[in-house]
């Protein structure tokens, strides 16, 4: 028998797109869109057994991105955006300050190829922990654990059920969960709007977890402008639907690494070309690239992914101002025109 078909959102939420019904899930899996996607182990296989054509040079490329201590970012009440490596990020947004998706430690897996631009303890004055989806790249638990300790009263903003994975790793956070097109409920006195948006993507931890949480993007608007984080996404339709929703945005943060070998990435992650379509399509006036450098994850060499957009952004291809900073370097943001 067919797997039953329902929609899921969190009806004590506001939906802000007309007539959207919520989340489809095909059984207990969560729809990339309207379509199931399922990664199979045989493509990990195939993956493994096939050559990388850049694996010499890949192994001679050593770059690693720049690194500044940013100790400080934590104490100070200046609006401010700094990129802590991967997807993990520190935004102060009207003196609101919201931590990404924290991968803040070393695990079995996950190895940094540069360090912490501060010791992880700094981490502290969190109001919003923000998480685009459950993969170990950007919810770790170590780091959870962590930032919990340390920021007892942050709240956490996240997918649709998320909030039992996340209380089994530190049982005191406060866990909002929120479905795609859905605004998340800061009180009526907050100078921040977050809604949760549409990615193409994916879940798993285990073996038994399949797309049971569901992944995403982050839209924040504060005093007129439009500030939208990524998450994990392969290029799709679904950055049209944000353009036609919110019209152009301000800033965006884009992934731009883990795209090769194609075959088993695409539907996951986009290459540096697509993350500047992407953001010319979202109308972004200015471009922060995220997603490589920190780990090796893929089969490109680790200095492509910002070396391809650079040349793009240097050929006029990219509609906005591109910034790269170094990881734990201060951007004012509030200050770009």
């Amino acid at each position: 028998m067919a797997a039953r078909t329902t929609y899921r959102r969190n009806e004590n939420l506001k939906t802000i797109r007309p007539h959207y019904p919520g989340n489809k899930m095909i059984g207990n899996e969560f729809c990339n869109g309207d379509t199931l996607y399922e990664p199979s182990f045989s493509t990990v296989i195939r993956w493994q057994l096939t050559e990388n054509p850049q694996k010499a040079e890949k192994k001679a490329d050593t770059w690693t991105p720049a690194v500044v201590s940013c100790a400080e970012a934590f104490t100070s009440k200046e609006d401010m955006l700094v990129w802590l490596g991967h997807a993990t990020f520190l935004w102060r947004v009207a003196g609101v300050t919201l931590l990404f998706d924290p991968i803040l430690l070393d695990s079995r897996f996950l190895r940094r190829r540069h360090p912490l631009p501060c010791r992880p303890e700094d981490i502290t004055g969190i109001d919003y922990l923000l998480l685009s989806h459950g993969h170990r790249d950007h919810l770790d638990e170590a780091s959870i654990k962590l930032v919990a300790r340390q920021n007892p009263n942050m709240q956490v903003l996240a997918p649709l059920n998320m909030a039992k994975l996340l209380r089994g790793m530190a049982p005191s956070l406060q866990v909002q969960e929120a479905g795609w097109w859905q605004q998340y409920d800061l009180g009526g006195n907050s100078p921040l709007e977050i809604t949760y948006l549409p990615a193409a993507h994916w879940h798993r931890r285990g073996l038994l977890d399949m797309n049971q949480v569901l992944w995403g993007s982050f839209m924040l608007r504060v005093a007129g402008k439009l500030l939208y984080l990524c998450g994990d996404s392969g290029f799709g339709g679904h950055f049209e639907e944000i353009e036609k929703q919110f019209g152009p945005l301000d800033v965006c943060i884009m992934p731009i690494g883990a795209y090769k070998p194609a075959f088993m990435m695409q539907l996951s992650h986009m290459d540096p070309h697509e993350a500047a379509k992407a953001a010319n399509i979202l109308r972004a006036g200015h471009v922060v690239p995220m997603h490589y450098g920190t780990f090796d994850l893929s089969d490109e060499p680790a200095s492509e992914p910002l070396r391809t957009l650079q040349e793009v952004a240097n050929g006029q291809m990219l509609r906005g101002e591109l910034h790269a900073p170094a990881v734990g370097e201060v951007m004012r943001w509030s200050e770009w025109e």
